[in-house]
């Protein structure tokens, strides 16, 4: 760009102000087209005045100071009505264009009367009059200012005219229609119409500079209230993605961050809100300013009902917020500005939309989005069971109805009897329990503290003997043996539960104790000799390991043996035989019997749930689903999995939640299943979040969604996904295989987006990781990715290092398609050079050419000398022969397209002959080389005998070029007619036939 100060030229000035609009909206932007309008003064031509005028007004336009392009504007008008004939077609269209801007841009400012308004709206329907324009753009602009003053019959009325008159080139494109039309029924409540009306646009069918961005910000809530919630996540992601570079989009910003507050995703509104500190007090455009911080009151008091109003939060420069001061002062803003619109419209009705939108409630309690966000502002949503009626019946439940539910809830082993227990204990005093009752709250109370209630299991025994329940008692002590095995105190645990286990076994055979009591102890000495072949195994075998799987083997097999016969009589003895299946299950699988596992692991699982207790089969279903993954049944690790799920969706803390959620999704993901992979995945990453392992467990179920939404095409979606995995993932935590797995995947997203130089910058990052590893073909791979995209975005120096690269690893490799194409590519870039540029490609295509020739010469020479190859060996060497003289050719109809394009725009006659000559000669061995493949080829070789048809008539060879017209006709005359590649081809065909015969 020319700097300001130098004398420009018009062209100069053209391509500055070119060069000015693509750079992002802003004040930067809008301060450059003021200089450039100055330039364009100095230069004394009517013509770069106006055109100036419009670039300026175009920035004004589209960042936060629209306010301002009434000036320029003004003045472009001043200067049509004194003189038109200086106004080109182009800059006629525009500014008749503008003037749409204009009229519909007063209404969003105040301090511009409605008289003025409505002036200008007639000014503009007798000018589009006189230039024959029709009336749709004119009524479109009646519409906008009558919903904006809340005339909403007059708007409809406007409405049903617009769509009634003819578009014509005022006509706004499509895309921004049909937003307008969607938002319009969305308003008066028919959201699934305006979600249909908006299709074309969300499809990609119609789309501008600044759409589909507005309509995926529109359509956010009409799809929450619809229930969609799934394409309401969607659209955010990939909505907000567009809008976040687009200083002049605060309105669909506020779409946004009011989405986020809808939906339990505070944290991640409050984030939006930091990255955007200007769009609190930009006041170019006080109505986009009035919804935004309307937003900001509405998330700011939904911290405050969530208890968190004290919490520091992001706000308007110059000193630091609470969310319950935030709050306050937006509101106020909001109003103030409500206000100020109603005076000038002499309604109450822009107050009282901004009242309806800042006192909404949440449309969704909790819309996990899959993204990394900052620990949740508000209280985690955890599943609960409900409460028993008997023991909520009051107020305050006595004390007899405490202990009834705690007994209730024990018989039925369920997860919440611990907690039960406690509220006894909250309840009571001791000369209000009975000795058995102390027994069973000290026992209670040791279970739920785990390694640290050995003492109290102890308590809880002395009691029970109190009580007179020996058996009990034992059992007591079998459960303080084994929290000493889980604390690693295994040798003490195993001469703990010695005695109970001999005492026991007698006091049952004597019938001073029931099953249920023997059945305890047994279970708590099996448990204590599983655990010592834990403890073996992550030992690596050290140790007795054989001693102690047979021991344990024979401890569940007893605890079966005794409990199974009587399960169908004790829900707790039910409990023990399940657990000895799955015991045996575990064992097996620790002897290296994989599916003899499973199949015990299944009847341990089935077992708890046909007993009533489908919680305790959640830890062996979550087993089972490992187990059948080795074995390569996915169906059988899928069943598991979404058991365990269903089992323990009331019981599982948020890390198990997570856990679950990710075994499935890859399960899915395996097996191709991409979108339920990515649901399972998504939930996965909530639950890890809301557990505390956001950069642990969240870090790689974002990882894993990321890809999966990759494989569905979802680009925009993965690329928020992936960028917000990328911070956390570690290589000692994930791996650098991960890191390197979500730069590349971030790569090949952004390349479908047209972020070509974003792409390069991950590719290049991963390609820096997989330097150091032993194997070289990731960072091959990687290199030439990065050199692509380097092209892409214009940085040729850039790509060619990065080819150059590539090719030396591709060498190194012995790789030696990777080679020539990194050659092929170089030579492209090298051919868009000025100078010597055509020189170095055609030696870059030439190496190229030979290292296919030399490749095929040595592997002719190896077949020569093994001719002793098996069939599959033969084979396979007949195929990569073929992809070398496929290669060969390839390269050769590049080689002649690459001379044929570079011929300059002012070169003779007999250059560009000789230049074509050069070029035909590759293609025609092109053509041979396809031939040679056959049908395999069929598609390359009549593509390449098109090209050198149209070669040979450029060389007044029209026979020639006949003759390779007709060939193409001939292959494809029994084509099929539904391929777009043949129809082109005969297409084509045809046109050159045409060619010939004008010229014969």
């Amino acid at each position: 760009m020319s700097r300001t100060g130098e004398n420009m030229d018009f062209d100069a000035l053209r391509r500055a102000m070119q060069e000015n609009y693509e750079q992002p909206e802003g004040p930067a932007r809008n301060a450059r087209a003021e200089l450039l309008l100055a330039e364009a003064e100095k230069l004394n031509i009517p013509l770069a005045v106006i055109e100036a005028l419009g670039h300026q007004l175009k920035v004004y336009n589209y960042s936060s100071e629209k306010d301002r392009m009434f000036v320029p504007f003004a003045r472009l008008l001043r200067m049509w009505d004194e003189r038109p004939e200086d106004f080109d077609e182009y800059e006629t269209h525009s500014l008749h264009w503008v003037f749409k801007w204009v009229s519909s841009g007063m209404v969003g400012q105040p301090h511009v009367p409605l008289a003025s308004i409505e002036k200008w709206l007639g000014e503009m329907e007798h000018r589009y009059r006189l230039a024959g324009h029709s009336e749709r753009a004119v009524r479109s602009t009646e519409f906008t200012v009558a919903r904006s003053i809340g005339d909403l019959a007059r708007a409809e009325r406007a409405y049903t005219a617009w769509l009634a008159a003819d578009r014509d080139s005022m006509a706004d494109c499509h895309a921004c229609e049909l937003h307008d039309q969607g938002w319009w029924r969305a308003e008066q409540g028919s959201d699934a119409e305006a979600l249909e009306l908006w299709r074309p646009v969300l499809e990609g069918e119609y789309t501008c500079a600044h759409e589909p961005h507005a309509v995926l910000a529109s359509s956010l809530l009409p799809l929450l209230r619809l229930g969609r919630l799934d394409e309401a996540r969607a659209h955010h992601l990939r909505g907000f993605r567009l809008v976040r570079p687009m200083e002049s989009m605060r309105g669909a910003y506020a779409d946004h961050v009011e989405f986020c507050a809808l939906t339990g995703n505070e944290a991640r509104a409050l984030e939006l809100l930091a990255e955007r500190p200007a769009y609190f007090t930009d006041a170019g455009e006080p109505r986009s300013r009035m919804d935004f911080l309307a937003v900001v009151a509405l998330l700011t008091d939904r911290l405050n009902s969530l208890g968190l109003g004290a919490q520091t939060v992001p706000g308007p420069a110059g000193r630091t917020w609470t969310a319950a001061e935030l709050a306050a002062h937006a509101r106020v803003e909001a109003l103030s500005l409500a206000g100020r619109f109603d005076e000038r419209n002499g309604t109450a009705y822009v107050s009282g939309r901004v009242r309806e939108r800042m006192d909404q409630s949440p449309l969704v309690e909790r819309l996990p989005l899959g993204i990394r966000a900052t620990p949740t502002v508000a209280a985690p949503v955890r599943p609960t069971p409900a409460p028993s009626t008997d023991a909520t019946a009051g107020t305050e439940p006595d004390l007899a109805a405490l202990l009834a539910e705690a007994r209730r809830l024990s018989a039925a082993l369920h997860p919440d009897s611990v907690a039960a227990w406690a509220a006894v204990a909250e309840a009571a005093d001791d000369e209000d329990l009975t000795p058995s009752d102390r027994a069973e709250l000290a026992d209670h109370e040791a279970m739920g503290l785990g390694p640290e209630g050995v003492e109290l299991f102890a308590r809880a025994a002395e009691l029970y003997e109190a009580a007179g329940d020996p058996g009990e008692a034992l059992a007591a002590r079998a459960r303080g043996a084994y929290v000493l095995a889980l604390s690693g105190r295994t040798r003490e645990a195993l001469a703990a539960v010695s005695e109970p286990y001999e005492r026991v076994l007698a006091l049952y055979a004597e019938g001073g104790t029931g099953v249920q009591q023997a059945a305890s102890v047994l279970v708590g000495r099996a448990r204590i000799l599983l655990q010592r072949v834990h403890e073996a195994a992550e030992t690596n075998g050290a140790g007795d390991g054989t001693e102690a799987l047979a021991a344990a083997e024979t401890a569940a097999r007893e605890l079966l043996a005794l409990a199974e016969p009587e399960a169908g009589n004790n829900v707790l003895v039910a409990s023990r035989a399940a657990e000895a299946q799955a015991m045996l299950g575990e064992l097996a699988a620790h002897a290296g019997d994989a599916e003899r596992a499973a199949e015990l692991l299944t009847r341990g699982s089935e077992a708890f749930v046909a007993a009533g207790l489908p919680w305790f089969a959640v830890e062996y279903e979550a087993r089972l689903t490992g187990i059948a993954r080795h074995l390569g049944d996915a169906e059988a690790a899928e069943r598991a999995a979404r058991a365990a799920l269903e089992h323990g969706a009331d019981f599982l803390e948020p890390t198990g939640h997570a856990q679950l959620h990710l075994q499935l999704a890859e399960i899915l993901g395996a097996t191709g299943q991409f979108g339920p992979a990515a649901d399972h995945a998504l939930e996965a990453s909530h639950w890890a979040d809301e557990g505390g392992e956001g950069p642990t467990l969240g870090a790689w179920a974002r990882h894993q969604l990321g890809g999966f939404l990759l494989r569905q095409g979802r680009w925009a979606e993965a690329a928020e996904v992936l960028e917000s995995a990328l911070p956390e993932l570690s290589a000692q935590t994930h791996g650098d295989g991960a890191i390197v797995q979500t730069h590349w995947w971030l790569g090949d997203c952004l390349t479908e987006l047209g972020e070509h130089r974003e792409a390069a910058e991950h590719w290049l990052q991963a390609a820096e990781i997989a330097r150091h590893w032993p194997e070289q073909h990731d960072h091959a791979m990687l290199a030439h990715l990065a050199a692509e995209a380097l092209g892409h975005a214009e940085l040729l120096p850039e790509a060619e290092q990065a080819y150059a690269r590539a090719g030396d690893l591709w060498r190194s490799l012995g790789n030696v398609h990777g080679l020539i194409r990194s050659l092929r590519a170089r030579a492209w870039l090298a051919v868009r050079e000025e100078g010597s540029g055509l020189d170095t490609a055609r030696e870059l295509m030439g190496e190229a050419v030979r290292v296919c020739e030399d490749e095929a010469r040595e592997d002719d020479e190896a077949r020569e000398d093994d001719e002793a190859r098996e069939d599959d060996e033969a084979r396979e060497d007949d195929e990569a022969r073929e992809q070398l003289v496929a290669e060969l050719a390839q390269t050769h109809r590049q080689f002649g397209d690459l001379v044929a394009r570079s011929a300059p725009d002012d070169a003779d006659d007999e250059a560009i002959y000789a230049l074509f000559e050069e070029a035909l000669a590759h293609v025609t061995l092109a053509v041979a080389g396809f031939l040679s493949l056959g049908e395999d080829a069929l598609h390359s070789r009549t593509g390449a005998q098109l090209a050198a048809g149209w070669l040979e008539a450029d060389l007044e060879h029209p026979g020639w070029a006949a003759a390779r017209a007709r060939e193409v006709l001939a292959a494809y005359a029994e084509g099929d007619g539904s391929d777009e590649t043949v129809v082109a081809r005969r297409a084509e065909a045809e046109r050159l036939l045409r060619a010939t015969e004008s010229t014969a």
